[in-house]
């Protein structure tokens, strides 16, 4: 490189099977982490596990914002993946003129460092402190990524098609569970059963067929 990377920041994605996808990029300064800089980016071009297409989309946003606002760029980045991340990321950064921008992908099975353009990795040395530190930035991009789908992970399991109904509050809702047991089972009730055992109104129970009968 021609001068030292004193900002580097790091790429990772995150996802089940295509769902809650985002990736994350953290940034480190001088070595040490600058979490105020962290993003996250939730995923929006892809309802498929394509981790190319992914890294893809959030190297383009992180910087057409960087070139909007006329910041900096890195002066190194990290991908997390080998050379098919690698490309991807570099593809992105073509497409808004940055041709000459250090960027380098970290393979995790052997720890491979992977420059644009070579398809051999680069010969350093597995115990430098310069795969250590580069390590510390994919670990702490991978950790921030996880963390974040987790959360929103966790929130689309708690989401209930109940909740989108107009009449059902929180506490219709428990009702409705703890009366029935499951959600399959409030999609069987009948109409008089909703409005009985359920205690709801007639619209209202309508509508909990309605909506139930769709999902």
């Amino acid at each position: 490189m021609e001068k030292p990377p004193l900002r580097i920041e790091g790429f990772d994605v995150s996802n089940i099977q295509g769902t809650d996808a985002v990736a994350s990029m953290v940034c480190f300064v001088n070595g040490l982490p600058k979490k105020s800089e962290y993003r996250i980016f939730k995923i929006r071009s892809k309802d498929t596990p394509d981790d190319f297409a992914m890294m893809h989309e959030a190297v383009w946003r992180r910087y057409r914002r960087r070139l909007d606002e006329k910041q900096p760029l890195p002066d190194l980045i990290l991908i997390d993946g080998g050379k098919g991340q690698l490309n991807s990321a570099v593809q992105a950064l073509r497409e808004l003129g940055i041709e000459n921008q250090p960027i380098i992908g970290l393979a995790k099975r052997m720890e491979d460092v992977f420059v644009p353009d070579n398809s051999d990795p680069m010969n350093i040395p597995k115990r430098s402190g310069a795969i250590k530190l580069l390590q510390q930035v994919r670990d702490e991009a991978l950790r921030f990524a996880i963390g974040h789908f987790r959360k929103q992970h966790k929130k689309t399991l708690l989401h209930s098609p109940l909740d989108d109904i107009a009449g059902v509050g929180k506490s219709r809702k428990t009702h409705l569970l703890k009366t029935f047991g499951s959600l399959k089972k409030i999609r069987e009730a009948s109409l008089e059963e909703l409005q009985t055992r359920g205690k709801l109104p007639q619209k209202v129970a309508e509508a909990v067929i309605e909506t139930l009968s769709k999902t």
